[in-house]
């Protein structure tokens, strides 16, 4: 197979020192089998993605990259590893958890490991409990089974800055992209503190960008709407790595345009973003949510700054896939994905004095699922 033109960029991941590949392999999708997953191992490895990342909640993903390592198609010194566990368990079960990763991984280390969804207080009060399964990972640690420790996180700001507060972790894998910007504090005070920053699925999770409506399509021109997401991430020098998640070895070609694209937006690239701004509150006009936050906390927990953006970006740029896509995932993804329906509001009204733009917070709400109400698909691991 032909070797890309472009040259795959690295940046330093942090205090952990380590020089990772601007796309790290997420192997989340991975799954169908073995022969698969070697293929796109194979050309993530010719691309020159150095960092792959997988996780005990990942299905067969670990069994597939241990075998990968095992056959010399992922050659163990030239990879950085990454796996996850959840914050659960005594040391008893956490160390177990990890003999077990270390096995079907076919490794004796790991480069590092994440605590997987940080997302609900108890997780970080796991965390803080010298008792809980977090001494396993320090002896871990000590012992060389584990060289760096962060965590992945989908929670609410306020807890990923109490995270990084702890000073326990090197790196954080956290969501920010430019259709979502409310994790930009957590990704400062990650900066301030020198811990590695991984972008989850920028692609996917960041407006399924990879099938994107003809408005946004038109709106990002002459970048593809996938290229200016990678683009306006990749601009900033402080974000090291976001993650890939191709099923199979022809998806890989979507990041090749992108890999040695690290340098500061230019005056057209900024452009396009200052467009897509001027756009949203145009189409919007006085319906527009600021993603202030200050509605919450509802009543009836409806997490009413996401419904509406959903909302903002499925009328002003026709993102309605994506946004049935996000939607369905309330009342379905636990504390992956908090918060009731938008049809679930009682028009109680405590909302609607905190809310600087004077929004028809019930009615907006019923509209977002009018519009946006479907099916969906259930996560990997429930």
């Amino acid at each position: 197979m032909a070797h890309a033109s472009w040259l795959m960029q690295y940046r330093r991941f942090g205090k952990t020192n380590l020089q990772l590949s601007v796309f790290s392999l997420g192997t989340m999708r991975c799954l169908d089998s073995a022969e698969q997953a070697a293929e796109v191992f194979a050309r993530a490895i010719e691309l020159g993605i150095n960092h792959f990342e997988t996780a005990r909640g990942y299905g067969a993903s670990e069994v597939f990259v241990g075998q990968a390592i095992a056959q010399g198609i992922v050659p163990r010194d030239q990879v950085i590893l990454t796996s996850k566990l959840l914050p659960t368990g005594s040391p008893e079960e956490i160390d177990r958890q990890l003999t077990e990763s270390l096995e079907r991984l076919q490794t004796p280390y790991l480069d590092c490991l994440a605590i997987h969804g940080v997302n609900l207080p108890e997780h970080l009060d796991w965390i803080q409990d010298q008792q809980s399964g977090m001494a396993a990972l320090h002896r871990a640690l000590a012992d060389g089974r584990i060289r760096h420790l962060g965590f992945s996180t989908h929670g609410p700001l306020a807890l990923i800055l109490q995270t990084i507060a702890t000073d326990q972790f090197e790196f954080v894998n956290l969501h920010f992209n430019y259709f979502f910007q409310r994790n930009a504090p957590a990704v400062q005070a990650a900066l301030d503190r020198d811990l590695g920053i991984f972008i989850i699925s920028p692609a996917d999770k960041g407006g399924q960008l990879y099938t994107p409506p003809p408005t946004l399509s038109q709106l990002c021109a002459p970048l593809s709407p996938l290229g200016a997401g990678y683009r306006w991430l990749l601009a900033q020098p402080g974000i090291t790595t976001l993650s890939v998640g191709p099923a199979k070895v022809e998806e890989l070609g979507a990041i090749e345009p992108w890999i040695e694209r690290t340098e500061p937006l230019s005056a057209e690239e900024q452009a396009i973003f200052n467009r897509l701004d001027r756009h949203q509150i145009a189409a919007l006009e006085t319906d527009r949510c600021a993603q202030c936050y200050a509605c919450l906390p509802c009543p009836e927990e409806i997490q009413i700054p996401e419904v509406l953006r959903l909302r903002n970006l499925a009328v002003a740029f026709k993102m309605v896939d994506f946004g049935r896509y996000r939607y369905g995932m309330f009342e379905n993804a636990g504390h992956w994905f908090p918060g009731q329906r938008g049809d679930r509001c009682t028009e109680c009204g405590d909302c609607l004095p905190r809310c600087p733009e004077q929004l028809n917070i019930p009615d907006l709400l019923q509209d977002t699922h009018d519009r946006l109400s479907g099916r969906w698909g259930r996560r990997l691991w429930d």
